[in-house]
């Protein structure tokens, strides 16, 4: 029976970059995905020739996730609007250029100044306790309902949430350590940089299997030994050193069991696991609505967040003479979930804002989970089991998030699977795999 070094399950952003750093240093891994394509909840698909993404749009150019494909040998296949972002308050846009926002909010509030201020003290550390709301922490400068706006769909974009649901300072931590980092598109959706970084895996010698659905996470005698996968006549046994899950906390915790993690880690999860919903929308028009190539955030709407024209940075992602846009919106806090609603209302707004969109083409709409968790609520990548790791948008670092920061925790799951095995590799059972007592 072959025993591989690491097996991956998902492949979304965090697996992928966990596979690869772990096949880069010569190890035998394997990623497995119940999926037909790479890429998780950030892939792309084709519908009547227009390349919709799942999740993800703007990936991040000069941050972690630069570095670590750098390292990889891989170029980041992606061209950058200009400009871009763009704020629309009155039906008017404001470029997000060098004190764009500041211009704006000093337009709109006599705090502008006292805001600004905040955002240069994160930049050096000092940040609200961690209870403090983004909403609490804005309604200590202005009650101006058009500022309130402007944050809410700002944590919508970024975060997925509604500012009562987001930690002040995870809100200013981001714009500290990330808001300047450029973004693009991919002209070939964004699952053309996810199958790059899956070519890099099958060159080092590291092996995929899509729709390939895992039933379980075997863990005997404190370790993880493997996983078993369903098939057609039962399921099967695939033995590991290491497994690095990319299923979300609550999804590891369902495929190892609770017994096996223990009360006080499942405990904890149940208390910070706190999913996220976003509604992803794809519209088609030969017409050109939006003079911004980049995203613009929106003021004015109580959910749609942002939108954009993709096909100006990236014409090649519809079909000839016509332009595609996305737009993203977040439901209000207590809102019942009901999609067919939810979406009706986005689309309203975004006509009011746009009475073009009236006449465009609906390619997609539908409901997602935005993260796996909200921002500031992750948890540690480590486990209870001591050869078993996380990665993904549930165990990223404070004040980070995106794909930049699932790729992040791949590479550091990988870090840490190499140096278990480094450290266990003089002594293994007679299966090849590491005793417990040899950690």
């Amino acid at each position: 029976m072959k025993v591989y070094d690491v097996v991956v399950v998902g492949a979304g952003a965090g697996g992928l970059f966990a596979a690869a750093c772990v096949a880069a240093k010569g190890f035998a891994v394997l990623l497995l995905d119940d999926g037909e394509r790479v890429g998780g909840r950030a892939t792309s698909y084709q519908i009547d020739g227009f390349t919709v993404n799942t999740g993800a749009i703007a990936l991040k150019t000069g941050g972690v996730m630069q570095d670590i494909l750098d390292d990889l040998g891989i170029a980041l296949d992606v061209r950058i609007p200009e400009p871009r972002t763009t704020f629309r308050v009155g039906g008017r846009s404001v470029a997000a250029g060098k004190g764009g926002l500041g211009i704006l909010l000093g337009s709109l509030t006599k705090a502008a100044a006292r805001i600004g201020q905040t955002f240069a003290q994160a930049r050096h550390g000092e940040l609200p306790e961690e209870s403090q709301t983004t909403q609490e922490w804005l309604n200590g400068f202005t009650r101006n309902q058009t500022v309130h706006g402007l944050f809410r769909n700002l944590c919508g974009v970024l975060f997925a949430v509604h500012p009562a649901e987001l930690p002040a300072r995870t809100f200013l931590s981001f714009f500290a350590r990330s808001a300047s980092v450029p973004f693009g598109y991919c002209p070939c959706g964004t699952i053309g940089v996810w199958e790059d970084v899956a070519n890099v895996i099958r060159a080092r010698g590291g092996e995929i299997r899509l729709a390939t659905t895992v039933e379980r996470i075997v863990v005997e005698g404190g370790l993880a030994r493997g996983v078993i996968v369903a098939g057609s006549d039962g399921g099967t046994f695939i033995g590991a050193r290491a497994v690095i899950s990319n299923t979300g906390v609550t999804g590891t915790i369902a495929l190892v069991g609770a017994e096996a993690l223990g009360k006080e880690y499942t405990a904890l999860a149940a208390r910070r696991i706190k999913p996220t919903t976003i509604y992803n929308l794809y519209l088609a028009s030969r017409e050109k609505i939006i003079e911004s190539a980049g995203l613009v955030t929106l003021a004015d709407t109580q959910r749609l967040c942002t939108v954009g024209d993709m096909t100006l940075t990236c014409p090649e992602l519809a079909p000839p003479g016509w332009h595609m846009y996305v737009a993203y919106a977040v439901p209000q806090p207590g809102d019942r979930m009901d999609d067919a609603a939810q979406i009706e209302s986005a689309l309203a707004e975004l006509q009011r804002e746009y009475p073009a969109f009236a006449s465009a083409r609906v390619l997609l709409a539908e409901r997602m989970v935005g993260s796996r968790t909200r921002a500031g609520y992750a948890m540690d990548q480590a486990t209870p089991v001591a050869n078993l790791w996380n990665v993904g948008d549930a165990v990223i670092s404070e004040g980070d998030g995106g794909t930049q920061a699932c790729a992040e925790t791949g590479r550091k799951a990988a870090d840490m699977a190499i140096s278990f095995l480094r450290a266990v590799s003089t002594r293994t059972d007679s299966a090849g795999i590491p005793f417990a007592g040899s950690l």
